[in-house]
């Protein structure tokens, strides 16, 4: 900004005869160039005065930049290496350093060319030749002597400042992959191990990084729980790089380098993103002893269910003779405590029944006796079941195939079979359509079936409570209720939507909740339609009225 004041200054003494000489021509600074120089004066002062963050050096080499070009403008209109303005060169050049080596180096060679131009034209020759190289030279040495010790500072200083940083980050990093109980192992794309932490060595039997630098295959081989190892080309590692996608597995087993056996939870997530993908990491942990505390545990709830199943029922067989009028009298005040006693039985009854259908669901006993079904008339009477309970809160069920359309007119439905096990589809539904009734303080619940060539849908949609969006995620995991001031006046043990969900996986099925909390909630049971050709097959198999034989269910639905 200095300089620029001084330009302007000199065109005031040779505009204004404020000079010495007031007809002295010598210093003339033409409008131009004093229209530059204010331009350049304001910008600095804003600059200094409003810019104060990172962009503070970018406005400065910008400043800079453009009194470059009004000093060599000004210069080269007064006379070139001859005009009276060259101090001001000599003046900014010195501080070209400032702005680092590339400014340096762009104000060199711009000023060699400028004066190998001169001496190969002839135009400067003898004194006025080492005159120009002085000009041009002088300065720039000068600059590079002022500014090279605080530059070689900063770089150093920055240099010194980024090492500390990494090497503090790498310490850490090493502390937290070495301290993890977990073992971790760095895959890169090329399959090779490039690291492996300690409880990772420990477990696989590779001691001292032995592993590093071999192929993954060789030092994490897995099989799958029947002893049979796993194809190379399903294995999870190999998976995730050509998927690029994370993959959980929990049914694994780890060979160790002695052979010995370790069940694992194994977590593989890939390193980078698509095309720029550098590897994975597998992340593995030993949950042998998890797995046989659940095996104990499902072994005892089992047991304990089967046992107290046969005293429930002999408690309900009582309570039903003394509330019957044929085999027992009592008031009315006695039967009214035996019939709420009659009710807990039979609570208690199906709570032991849920427990011992997640064991079996968890111990992969949950065989299906499938057979062909008939969808539309199964649901029927399903809904034809719970009309009484809905119709007592005061709820009525829409069951919705087969009705009238708007011009009364009854509407043709095609038949939809499925090749499911009909007691656990009716579990399925009886606990749905239960749950809709049970959260319903009032409206309705519409019951639909529908479906397409591949699919059957069964739609439960009623006009509830609604699900917290919170909920829905955790809302088919064992034990797991929605727990707010609306439900907890409703009974239940969270067992209901986890069975339903494990029966309908386990006849090919799923099951989906859409919800909006305060509005209802509509559950989609989706399981793989039947031919209606395939379906006649199956059901001539068994006898007219009678369940198929477990024979019968295991002929394949598309044979």
């Amino acid at each position: 900004m200095l300089v620029s004041l001084i330009i302007v200054g000199l065109y005031a003494l040779g505009q204004f005869g404020l000079g010495i000489n007031p007809g002295d021509t010598t210093f003339f600074v033409p409008e131009l160039v004093l229209v530059l120089a204010v331009i350049t004066a304001l910008y600095s002062l804003a600059a200094y005065l409003f810019i104060k963050d990172q962009r503070a050096h970018m406005a400065g080499l910008v400043a800079y930049g453009a009194l470059c070009v009004t000093v060599l403008l000004l210069i080269g209109l007064s006379g070139g290496i001859h005009s009276p303005f060259v101090g001001l060169w000599l003046l900014i050049a010195v501080f070209a350093g400032l702005f680092g080596a590339y400014m340096l180096g762009a104000f060199a060679i711009a000023g060699n060319v400028y004066g190998l131009f001169q001496l190969a034209a002839g135009l400067e020759t003898g004194g006025a030749a080492i005159a120009l190289i002085l000009v041009i030279e002088a300065p720039l040495i000068a600059s590079f002597i002022i500014w090279r010790n605080r530059l070689a500072g900063h770089d150093t200083q920055a240099v010194n400042a980024l090492q500390q940083q990494l090497s503090q980050v790498a310490s850490k990093s090493d502390v937290i992959i070495n301290s993890i109980a977990d073992g971790v192992v760095v895959i890169d794309n090329q399959r090779i191990v490039q690291l492996i932490n300690p409880a990772a060595q420990t477990m696989l039997g590779w001691p001292n990084r032995d592993a590093v630098g071999l192929d993954y295959r060789s030092v994490v081989k897995l099989v799958d729980g029947t002893g049979n190892p796993v194809a190379n080309d399903l294995s999870p590692i190999h998976q995730v790089m050509a998927s690029n996608k994370s993959s959980t597995d929990n049914d694994l087993v780890l060979v160790t380098k002695s052979n010995k056996k370790v069940l694992v939870s194994l977590v593989v997530s890939p390193v980078g993103k698509d095309s720029h993908q550098t590897g994975v990491i597998a992340v593995f942990r030993d949950i042998t002893r998890e797995k046989e505390e659940e095996r104990q545990k499902a072994e005892f709830i089992s047991t304990a269910s089967h046992e107290m199943r046969t005293p429930v029922a002999s408690i309900e067989g009582y309570l039903g003779l003394a509330m019957n009028p044929a085999t027992a009298v009592i008031d009315e005040k006695a039967k009214a405590y035996l019939q709420k006693a009659h009710e807990a039985t039979q609570h208690l009854g199906r709570l032991f029944q849920d427990l011992l259908t997640v064991s079996k669901a968890e111990d992969a006993r949950l065989i299906p006796r499938q057979q062909a079904v008939d969808i539309i008339s199964f649901t029927r009477e399903v809904v034809e079941g719970l009309q009484q309970k809905a119709r007592e809160k005061g709820i009525f069920i829409n069951y919705t195939p087969g009705d009238h359309d708007t011009d009364g007119n009854k509407r043709i439905t095609p038949m939809y079979y499925a090749f499911v096990d009909p007691d656990q589809m009716r579990e399925v539904l009886n606990n749905l359509l239960d749950n809709a009734i049970k959260y319903t303080i009032q409206g309705s619940v519409t019951v639909d079936v529908k479906g397409d060539q591949d699919n059957v849908n069964v739609s439960i949609n009623d006009t509830g409570i609604g699900i917290p969006p919170e909920d829905l995620p955790h809302l088919f995991q064992k034990f797991y209720r929605v727990d707010n001031t609306d439900t907890r006046t409703i009974g239940g043990t969270g067992l209901g939507l986890y069975i339903s969900r494990r029966l309908t996986e386990a006849n090919s099925g799923h099951i989906t909740v859409t919800s909006t909390y305060g509005k209802g909630s509509t559950f989609m049971v989706q399981i793989p339609r039947l031919s209606n050709e395939r379906a006649s097959q199956l059901l001539s198999v068994s006898q007219p009225g009678q369940p198929a034989t477990p024979q019968a269910a295991k002929i394949p639905p598309t044979a």
